[in-house]
């Protein structure tokens, strides 16, 4: 199966992306399996499970929560997550939900965790090591989850559809639940999959989220 674990929809202050479009277009790459990860919300989440219903495709709930230090993907929880919350009690509140809490793109540019992972790495449940739209920080990822021996991610970080599945996980098996991804997830028996945003696609791409949450603000 291939999973694409970091997707936002309009749902996310800055994405316009339906969640039609989303499951279509990931359906038609085939992507087997999404996380709709839009920033500290989980409608869109659910209204992607509604939707692909009877669809050939796996959606796993989740959120990307706001921490004090960064970005953690709670993934497969039913429930939002209070942002601001210090980096343990984040992750402690994923856990409650028996959810994973994943780091993502810890190292990347502008997003960079504010803290530094070694109080964390033994705590959460896996760090993104492939998020490809960010111009920085996957190789430094890597290394630390190699040199740690910790389970990873990837995922797009699509906010546009036509960037959908550019990052994935593969995993052997068809039709697979969503508790043998997480298990697939904590065993890393695994395999990153996909190609990083072109420089140009990186640029627009930022400008255009730019954008997006502009309009949202001032309406």
């Amino acid at each position: 199966m291939k999973c694409d674990l970091h997707i936002h929809s309009h749902y996310s202050y800055d994405s316009n992306s339906s969640i039609k479009e989303i499951i279509d277009t990931a359906i038609k790459k085939g992507i087997d399996c999404i996380a709709i990860t839009d920033h500290n919300k989980i409608h869109g989440a659910f209204e992607a499970i509604k939707y692909a219903k009877a669809k050939p495709i796996l959606i796993i709930p989740a959120i990307e929560v706001k921490s004090r230090d960064g970005d953690i993907i709670a993934l497969n929880v039913k429930k939002e997550i209070e942002k601001g919350l210090s980096t343990e009690k984040t992750i402690e509140k994923i856990k409650e939900q028996n959810g994973l809490a994943i780091i993502t793109h810890p190292f990347g540019d502008w997003h960079a965790f504010k803290k530094g992972l070694k109080d964390f790495i033994n705590k959460v449940d896996a760090i993104e090591v492939f998020n490809a739209s960010v111009f920085t920080g996957n190789k430094e990822a890597k290394e630390l989850v190699k040199k740690n021996n910790l389970a990873f991610t990837a995922g797009s970080d699509a906010h546009e559809p036509k960037f959908i599945g550019r990052a994935y996980l593969e995993i052997l098996g068809d039709n697979l639940s969503i508790e043998q991804v997480l298990k697939a997830i904590k065993n890393k028996s695994c395999e990153v999959k996909g190609k990083e945003f072109s420089f140009f696609e990186k640029i627009t791409e930022r400008i255009k989220r730019g954008i997006i949450r502009l309009s949202k603000m001032l309406k």
